[in-house]
């Protein structure tokens, strides 16, 4: 999934409670399921951040010769605007667009 193009707020919003409590019929299960998907959002914009960072990386950099690269400052910039990983899983799971499952339930 495209993250840039999420549509969801920037900030928390009080939720109404029914909410995330009628997909699963219990709250608990719901709050365990958007745990688990704002992990998977998390690790994936770390790993896209983390590449774009490392390509302009150069080999011989130490702690002395280290200096502020303006690309690397904008793509930081970029990533720090994006909504946080809970408030994009919290927006998924209200549109139906996370897939869970219950395995004890399954034959």
């Amino acid at each position: 999934m495209d993250f840039k193009k999420v549509k969801t707020e920037n900030t928390a919003v009080t939720r109404n409670l029914r909410d995330l409590t009628d997909p699963t019929g219990n709250i608990y299960e719901s709050v365990n399921i958007l745990s688990k998907r704002a992990d998977q959002i998390a690790r994936e914009i770390k790993e896209e951040l983390r590449g774009k960072i490392e390509e302009f990386a150069t080999p011989s950099d130490n702690l002395e010769e280290v200096f502020e690269n303006r690309e690397q400052i904008e793509i930081a910039k970029y990533y720090e605007h994006l909504p946080k990983p809970t408030l994009i899983a919290i927006q998924e799971f209200l549109n139906d667009q996370i897939y869970y499952r219950k395995p004890e339930v399954e034959l």
